[in-house]
């Protein structure tokens, strides 16, 4: 199966972008900050439907993948690529890493482990796209993730109840299967 990403969308205009300073995966809120966070992404994902993924460890992975290959099953893909691309560009990724970069890269590797801002920057340069993330933080709603170095050829669109969980979005009434058929793809070809 080669890869795809959507190509023809274009943002509401009342979405602006902010500058997001990285921060790195915390504890894992309280019951009562879980719950008004995600009543907070809820809020913001006004004119978008969520198609949600798996809670298992790989949902950033999974959202990618239905994003990418339009299904969450090809997570494994999404992961490998990831971690080929952390391994071939360290000099990119490692002053953003919390640990030593090799364990890190061993950690990465493993099915479960939660994706970060790190692996959502290696998936823009790996496959050329823009990254667009709702998110459920109270001062930066919208984090914008281009490639380094070439100029993206598509959109991923993902939400992020902050710190639990990952879920690939669409505007609403764009989630069947029929409408991602008719959709404009940009065929990136297998890399795989």
């Amino acid at each position: 199966m080669s890869p795809t990403v959507g190509f023809a969308y274009h943002l509401p205009k009342f979405l602006s972008s902010s500058q997001h300073v990285p921060r790195i995966n915390g504890e894992i809120p309280s019951v009562d900050e879980a719950t008004s966070d995600h009543e907070r992404l809820s809020e913001q994902l006004f004119g978008f439907d969520e198609l949600k993924v798996q809670g298992d460890g790989n949902c950033q992975f999974r959202a990618l993948s239905d994003q990418i290959y339009n299904t969450p099953d090809s997570h494994k893909i999404v992961r490998r690529q990831v971690v080929h691309q952390l391994k071939s560009h360290p000099e990119i990724y490692e002053g953003y890493v919390p640990m030593e970069y090799g364990d890190y890269l061993r950690k990465m590797s493993k099915s479960g482990e939660w994706g970060d801002h790190v692996t959502l920057q290696a998936v823009a340069d790996a496959y050329g796209v823009k990254i667009l993330v709702m998110t459920s933080f109270k001062d930066t709603c919208y984090i914008e993730i281009l490639p380094v170095s070439q100029k993206p050829k598509g959109v991923i669109f993902l939400s992020f109840w902050a710190e639990v969980h990952y879920n690939s979005i669409y505007f609403q009434g764009d989630t069947s299967s029929e409408f991602r058929k008719k959709k404009r793809w940009w065929n990136f070809g297998n890399k795989h």
